[in-house]
């Protein structure tokens, strides 16, 4: 499995439209071969901005590189950055080969 992250640091003034953008839209990601799933979260709130990050989790690192050059991809990115600017900085990525999973008993909400 391969797991793809992304940070960022995002204006407390533009946090709802931030969020409208990951939440509102339509996910072409889930028809992608070897995606498993992504998570959204919210981090803390610190003092110049709000820390949010999304995870995505393939099948395999080949999976996810296949699908960064798919039509998918440039579908679903289309005109991005052309928007307002709602972080303080570029995202922050960083992936992931994922080397052990232990699951718990429950399932999670």
């Amino acid at each position: 499995m391969f797991v793809a992250m992304n940070r960022f640091k995002v204006h407390p003034e533009k946090e709802s439209a931030f969020k409208s953008r990951w939440l509102d839209r339509d996910v072409l990601l889930k028809t992608a071969p070897g995606f498993l799933m992504i998570q959204f979260m919210r981090g803390e709130t610190r003092p110049d901005y709000i820390a949010y990050a999304s995870q995505a989790v393939w099948a395999s690192r080949e999976a996810y590189e296949a699908w960064r050059q798919s039509d998918i991809f440039q579908t679903a990115h289309k005109g991005m950055g052309q928007g307002e600017v709602l972080t303080l900085e570029k995202r922050e990525f960083s992936g992931y080969e994922v080397l052990r999973t232990v699951s718990g008993q429950e399932e999670a909400a």
